[in-house]
């Protein structure tokens, strides 16, 4: 069973100023204790709301159900200061005898962590974007959302990506960091597409392996490939020059300076006979090749290895 209070649906004003309460925080309890408690945005009591909800920028609180029975409540401003503080309040309008509540799937619906690509480029409500820049609370100076909506998804980065960074480095767990104001890093999605763990809870498929993509492909968050490649030599195919070898050749050959005979080949044709005393001396040897082709290679030029793509916006629900 359940139902709501009075507080659902209101605006609310700063107690000083008396203007709208901006940023408002609104903190929900157990009776009588600081112990948390759901506020949910279903009758079926199936989707928590942030704790605390964040009031817009008109201070208008959301539709609010609780389960029956009593609650605590402190309202805040975006600064902490307590606006207004209510204990043992009752739960009112519970839905027994009044039919089935309608039903909400929970599993139908995006949670804490989930992707979402938009086309467009802005702040989102609800979401950050995956950019590489920071959240954390209102106090931690974070880069991309500075809230207290940003703590549950603080708190599952934190314990999902040991990889991400925290400000001044991480602490004993990922809510005492919040309580610490640190901010952490979000995942970086710039420039980049989006592929799967190589196992996913099974064998790795070896479709994506570190000898190409660059890293290991079963580590979450992990980063690689690259938009151009310069080919080496190990990349060309076995080829062999095109182009042809023209040699000279002078053959071997004794030369008389006797005069009546001039010179015979050796070896192979005809032995020349000289007369006695004629001088005889071996002719030289030339032997010359050159090699009359094309010239091959480049300019190291990289090679595009980038996939047609089109580009939008990736974000993560808070």
């Amino acid at each position: 069973m359940a139902g709501s209070i009075s507080l659902s649906l209101t605006q609310q004003f700063d107690k000083t100023s008396h203007e709208p309460l901006d940023g408002g925080l609104l903190y929900f309890y157990e009776a009588g204790t600081t112990t948390p408690q759901n506020a949910y945005q279903d009758i079926s009591l199936t989707i928590p709301w942030p704790n605390p909800m964040t009031l817009d920028s008109g201070g208008n609180v959301e539709q609010l159900f609780f389960a029956d029975g009593y609650i605590k409540y402190r309202l805040a401003n975006a600064d902490g200061v307590t606006q207004r503080a209510a204990d043992y309040v009752l739960v009112m309008g519970p839905t027994a005898g009044v039919g089935a509540a309608p039903s909400v799937d929970a599993t139908t619906i995006l949670a804490t962590g989930d992707l979402k690509v938009r086309y467009g480029t802005g702040a989102l409500t609800g979401f950050v974007r995956a950019n590489g820049r920071t959240i954390g609370s209102a106090t931690s100076s974070a880069s991309e959302r500075a809230n207290s909506d940003c703590q549950t998804l603080f708190e599952y980065l934190w314990t999902e990506d040991a990889n991400l960074s925290v400000s001044t480095g991480r602490g004993a767990s990922a809510n005492a960091d919040w309580v610490a104001n640190k901010n952490i890093a979000l995942p970086d999605w710039r420039g980049r597409a989006l592929a799967a763990l190589d196992d996913m809870g099974n064998s790795a498929a070896g479709r994506l392996t570190a000898t190409y993509f660059g890293t290991a492909a079963t580590a979450l968050g992990a980063a690689g490939g690259a938009e151009s490649k310069v080919l080496v030599t190990g990349n060309l195919p076995p080829y062999t020059p095109a182009g042809s070898v023209s040699v000279t050749s002078t053959t071997n050959r004794f030369v008389s300076n006797s005069g009546s005979i001039d010179s015979a080949s050796v070896p192979g044709g005809a032995q020349g006979v000289f007369p006695p005393g004629a001088t005889i001396t071996m002719g030289a040897v030339t032997s010359t090749g050159t090699l009359t082709g094309t010239a091959q290679g480049g300019t190291s030029m990289p090679v595009a290895v980038a996939s047609p793509m089109m580009l939008a916006t990736v974000y993560i629900k808070l």
